[in-house]
């Protein structure tokens, strides 16, 4: 017990900040100071923006961005990183809002950030790597798509109509603008949108996004706008931490969403660590520990008010192409994020929801991107496909089913890409032939005898297509199995083999195998087919022993003439195989 008590001490200490993270924040202090400056200034208005549109407000958002915001920084696995209110996550939060309440945030928060410790503690962190690009893209773009369709309502102007589902919820909208046009509110929004995608192309360093808002917000008060409908009042502040809130009554209906939102949390957070590790040089993180901060961080969040969050590529990469070297700039985007909390409150209470809804639009668009969508369109059909299928279903579905469709279909195709790969070719075996031979012998020997080399994978997805194929071999009296070349088998692979053997073995024909590899032997052995391909020793080392065997079984059984065999000539084995 003490043994396991000290191992998982240990790995506990692994996941903690070590002392080269606080020396390397050391190292240049002022780049990281202007490049936490420069991410807080973007961060800003989309931490209003994914407050907004959770449903719990504005401050959920800042609060959120501070406390997780540092958080992730200090317990992550990656120095670059930075987290906060991500618009993938406020999709999953917005059902959950609407139906739970802040109670079944703040539950969902501290569930999935238990999740996501636990997922450290496994090492689960290398296993993320295997979700294919397709799935990533697609569900990249079903989320831009619904993060653009959740601000319809603040665009037009209307009040949120009651729905959880974005494309019922953005019908209403249009329905309510049609009754009652509210053309200031789209002009806001259109001109936010505009300024930063415009901006993006003309000086992408200049943070576009806060001069839109200010822009907006300057003149919704100028012209006293009343169209144009304020956040509201924020509070001066951080709330005190709390678990009162916590909904303990639905902990059951609530543990779904929670391991969707530390699915995503984890897929997000790692897809982002991965693109900075590739903006710069000689940086590398730990998934393990990057999961572990995000527990940490979800954690806490919800207890000061703020929603579930995870890393934010966008954010990010503003952060790596400003300059920073250390958690110092995650770390300093958290605390002016914090200062403008206090200090600023009056003034962030002002900006129209119609300038944060033309801020997460141009955030949506910028999402796609449209050379990676067309890249994948055109690798494969297969590919493209779960692309679709993925995004659509983030679209009409919801991202935990979104995922696992993606997922399955893009398992389900791989596999069969792979049984196409296995492959069972006659072969000609009259080369491999031991001693000299007449071609009396010869062509007597090809007429009772086929010989077949099995190429690929043999396991349960192209396996039924091999028995087939073998049980149809036409009337001769051996039939030799080159199997060298089988790379992988799996029980249904040995269990068609065996089933074959036995179907060949009652017709007459003698079944001859050569090249079994240690690997293939033990599955061969636990389905009891090893013993059938070894009945009356007819398993063989290399491919001319088994002829040899061939030839002996057809003396043996009158065919061929009794006369003394020769010794068969020195053969590599891996060729003869």
């Amino acid at each position: 017990m003490s043994a396991v008590f000290t191992r998982a001490m240990g790995r506990v200490r692994s996941l903690l900040p070590a002392r080269a993270d606080f020396l390397l924040m050391a190292r240049n202090p002022r780049r990281d100071l202007l490049a936490g400056l420069t991410v807080a200034i973007v961060a800003l208005p989309l931490a209003l923006g994914f407050g907004v549109s959770s449903g719990l407000g504005a401050e959920a958002g800042l609060a959120t961005a501070v406390v997780a915001g540092a958080l992730a920084a200090l317990f992550g696995g990656s120095n670059l990183q930075v987290s906060g209110p991500t618009g993938a996550m406020t999709v999953v939060l917005v059902p959950i809002v609407a139906e739970y309440g802040p109670g079944g945030v703040l539950t969902v928060g501290v569930l999935a950030g238990l999740i996501l410790i636990a997922l450290a503690l496994l090492r689960a962190g290398k296993y993320m790597q295997y979700i294919p690009a397709p799935v990533v893209e697609g569900f990249t773009l079903g989320i831009a798509c619904v993060i653009g369709l959740q601000q319809i309502p603040n665009a037009l102007g209307v009040a949120k109509p009651e729905g959880d589902r974005v494309l019922v919820v953005t019908w209403r909208a249009v329905e309510a603008f049609v009754r009652t046009p509210n053309w200031t509110a789209v002009a806001l929004t259109a001109g936010v949108a505009v300024v930063m995608l415009l901006g993006a192309r003309w000086r992408p360093t200049v943070p576009f996004s806060i001069v839109a808002v200010i822009a907006a917000t300057l003149v919704a008060q100028l012209f006293h706008l009343d169209a144009a409908a304020p956040i509201g009042d924020l509070p001066s502040g951080l709330p005190a931490p709390s678990m009162g809130f916590l909904d303990l009554s639905a902990l059951g209906s609530l543990m779904a969403p929670a391991v969707a939102v530390a699915a995503l949390a984890a897929l997000e957070s790692l897809l982002s660590a991965t693109v900075a590790d590739g903006m710069t040089v000689g940086q590398k993180h730990d998934p393990d520990k990057e999961l572990f901060g995000q527990g940490i961080a979800n954690l806490a969040a919800p207890l000061f008010g703020g929603v579930p969050a995870t890393a934010a590529i966008a954010r990010t990469a503003v952060n790596v192409r400003t300059g920073a070297v250390s958690r110092l700039a995650a770390l300093t985007h958290a605390a002016v994020l914090g200062v403008i909390v206090f200090a600023a409150a009056p003034l962030v209470s002002k900006i129209p929801l119609a300038a944060l809804a033309g801020v997460l639009l141009a955030t949506a668009i910028r999402m796609v991107e449209v050379g990676a969508l067309r890249a994948m369109a055109r690798a494969t059909r297969s590919d493209a496909l779960v692309l679709v299928l993925t995004a659509v279903a983030t679209l009409a579905l919801d991202l935990v089913y979104a995922v696992i469709i993606g997922l399955v279909v893009a398992g389900v195709l791989a596999l069969r890409a792979v049984a196409k790969q296995a492959r069972m070719d006659q072969v000609d075996f009259r080369p491999d032939l031991p001693g000299e031979r007449s071609d009396e012998e010869h062509a007597l020997l090809a007429e009772h005898i086929v010989a077949y080399r099995i190429d690929g994978p043999l396991f349960f997805a192209g396996a039924h297509r091999f028995l087939l194929e073998l049980s149809e071999v036409a009337d001769v009296r051996v039939v030799i199995l080159r199997m060298s070349r089988i790379t992988t088998m799996d029980a249904t692979g040995a269990l068609v083999l065996k089933d074959a053997v036995q179907k060949l073995n009652r017709r007459g024909i003698a079944v001859m195998t050569s090249g079994i590899r240690p690997g293939q032997r033990r599955v061969l052995e636990s389905v009891g087919a090893l013993d059938l391909l070894r009945l009356e020793g007819r398993e063989y080392a290399t491919t001319p022993e088994a002829i040899a065997g061939a030839r002996a079984h057809l003396q043996g059984a009158g065919v061929l003439p009794a006369v003394p065999a020769q010794s068969p000539a020195p053969v590599a084995e891996e060729a003869s195989r």
